[in-house]
């Protein structure tokens, strides 16, 4: 070691994974293999793109590619590329750090599998370090196009790495891994076989076939010897040494759709999107005439980790141009609330030479992107209604996202909300808005939603007691988005979309005038009860949207309702309180009972404590709070006091 080596620990929570990755009991150890190849065909990607900006990174018409070399003597495995490389610090923050939180998961996800712990390698940043699993010792030498200066990183897994400068290094990176010795009831199934030809090549033919660049390996054949005429000589051989190309590189996008296996598709997504889990579904589609191009999208099964992360909320779709990458993850390909969709474009149309600023204002992306939404949409319209049941699995881990379409102002001709499935009054099973008209009551003219934390507090809602008893279905907007998506959506297959907890929701002329009539008649009871609530609610009156309730709240006109004002108080929002409507049964006993008191005694105190009492209730059955939850409970055990007494 000389004095320019300098020695590192590694971050806590690396050494934590490399502990689990060196003594776990995965039995699928050629996954490293692949790990590594494809480090090295991103590095070759990161290549061919910085150099559309800086020629000089690599020279015209350079071959790329990555090699494998088994040296049986040393029992050494060695897996090079001439791709971008790294500085010191870039081998210090990718090789000796790793993301936290993705550590956390890992390492929790791996605690909880207990003898069945599964294979997450892949899935969190982690699979550079699957080389510990095969290997003593992992040497990695690099050097950075444009730089001058090489750097050899080395460690055992043991807690520690050393970096030293190296000279007279190609651009590029060489991985080598000393394999170890096959431990008891390994043989023949050890580290070692990876040295030989058959298993190098079955495992890139599985992992690796559909990568890019060459993948390739100098074989050894022993064949007869030849005479001066090609003939064999009989009893003599040799042994002769030549290049092979281990992968078919042929992307899967250019293959015909009808010889592509499923299991290739598989394999695809998981070297694409490095996600363990298989894909959904997936389309292979292409476009021909003013503009050709071919597209391969993938809907995953389960949601990433980071899908609500806001700082990536672009499109996960890679564009190529000619077998050339021009944009890793091309946000102009498809809207973010489709950013779950991974895949891959081609487009033989668009300038090698343009920058990415230039590409963003290519119209003809455009023209891509509108055709891409009308697809993946065609297929998830299809896939509910063929597979409704995964389509259900699917819809509960991306429909959030899905319903930001609506709201970002996508939903043309109802094409986001006609797949959108949504709680139901109807029965446990989630419903579609077109299935809602279907099932629409003769003379019903709206479509009824409310808006709540959970179908358990909108299922116990007031605000559907006489729609239930008219035998009317009710959508239950549950999640978090669908106060947004509200605000956009207001019809469907021309039906009026209407909120419950609206002023004005359900009322006709006929009832609106008998209402007023009967405010009119008791203005003073309603008077004395808005006076108790100023500083709560905005008015108070009576309605006939209620049978067995004595309140109810509503917002006001253009006013907030109680759960998105709390939603965004959640969020740190600053709202102002809202003064929402109180509704009163003027056939509940109790709101009669107010009624006579208040012709005994209009200024009975009880009086503004019925009101206090009917607000929280109110509240506590949206599922929110009194403002004064002490005084409330005070009023409450009052009551109980006086009931028992009685």
């Amino acid at each position: 070691m000389t004095a320019q080596t300098e020695t590192h620990r590694f971050e806590a929570e690396v050494q934590q994974v490399l502990s689990l990755v060196i003594h776990s009991l995965y039995t699928n150890k050629e996954i490293f293999l692949r790990e590594l190849i494809s480090n090295s065909s991103d590095a070759l990607d990161k290549l061919r793109f910085e150099s559309l900006t800086d020629p000089s990174l690599m020279d015209a018409g350079e071959t790329l590619g990555i090699a494998l070399e088994a040296d049986t003597e040393t029992g050494t495995l060695r897996i090079a590329d001439n791709g971008i490389g790294m500085t010191r610090e870039e081998l210090v923050q990718n090789l000796g750090t790793i993301a936290s939180s993705g550590t956390r998961r890992f390492l929790e996800a791996a605690a909880d599998g207990g003898d069945e712990r599964p294979d997450l390698i892949g899935q969190f940043g982690v699979g550079f370090y699957s080389a510990f699993m095969v290997a003593d010792e992992v040497t990695v030498e690099t050097r950075r196009a444009g730089s001058d200066e090489g750097w050899r990183w080395t460690s055992k897994g043991d807690g520690s790495y050393d970096i030293e400068p190296v000279e007279g290094l190609g651009r590029g990176t060489l991985v080598s891994l000393k394999l170890r010795e096959p431990a008891e009831g390994e043989e023949g199934q050890g580290p070692k076989r990876f040295l030989e030809e058959f298993a190098l090549r079955d495992v890139v033919r599985r992992y690796s076939d559909f990568v890019e660049y060459p993948v390739q390996m100098e074989v050894e054949r022993t064949a007869p010897k030849l005479d001066d005429e090609g003939k064999p000589i009989e009893g003599e051989s040799e042994t002769t040494t030549s290049l092979e190309t281990l992968n078919s590189q042929k992307p899967l996008w250019a293959r015909p759709k009808s010889e592509i296996k499923d299991e290739e598709h598989v394999e695809f997504y998981r070297h694409l999107t490095h996600d363990w889990n298989e894909p959904f579904s997936n389309l292979l589609f292409s476009a021909e005439g003013t503009l050709e191009y071919t597209a391969l999208l993938y809907l995953p099964s389960k949601a990433p980790m980071d899908m609500f992360d806001p700082s990536n909320r672009d499109s996960n779709v890679s564009l190529y141009v000619r077998r050339v990458l021009i944009q890793k993850e091309c946000k102009e390909l498809l809207p973010p609330w489709l950013r779950f969709v991974r895949g891959v474009v081609e487009c033989s149309d668009l300038p090698l030479n343009v920058s990415r600023e230039t590409l963003q204002d290519d119209p003809r992306l455009g023209q891509i992107q509108k055709r891409l939404v009308k697809k993946v949409l065609d297929e998830m319209g299809s896939l509910l209604e063929n597979k409704r049941e995964e389509y259900t699995e699917f819809w509960e881990a991306f429909g959030s996202v899905i319903k930001e379409g609506i709201w970002g102002g996508d939903d043309t001709d109802n094409r986001v909300s006609k797949i959108c499935l949504f709680e139901t009054s109807n029965g446990e099973e989630l419903t579609t808005l077109p299935e809602y008209v279907e099932r629409m009551k003769e003379g019903q003219e709206e479509i009824h939603v409310l808006t709540g934390a959970s179908r358990a507090i909108v299922e116990g809602s007031p605000l559907l007691e006489s729609l239930q008893e008219k035998g009317e279905e009710v959508l239950f907007l549950v999640d978090p988005v669908d106060e947004w998506v509200l605000q956009r959506l207001f019809e469907f297959d021309g039906k009026k979309i209407v909120a419950l907890d609206r002023s004005d929701a359900n009322e006709d002329d006929d009832e609106k005038k008998k209402r007023e009539d009967l405010q009119k008649e008791h203005e003073g009871l309603l008077g004395s009860l808005q006076t108790a609530l100023d500083e709560e609610i905005s008015e108070v009156r009576f309605t006939g949207r209620l049978k067995d309730s004595p309140a109810v709240l509503v917002a006001g006109e253009g006013g907030l309702s109680g759960h998105m004002e709390r939603l965004l108080k959640r969020s740190g929002q600053d709202v102002p309180d809202q003064k929402r409507v109180l509704e009163l049964n003027p056939d509940h006993e109790l709101v009669k009972s107010l009624v006579k008191l208040h012709g005994v005694d209009a200024n009975s105190p009880r009086l503004a404590e019925a009101a206090e009492l009917l607000h929280g209730q109110a509240l506590l059955a949206e599922g929110g709070a009194p403002k004064d939850p002490k005084r409330f409970g005070k009023l409450v055990t009052e009551l109980l006091l006086n009931s028992v007494k009685g």
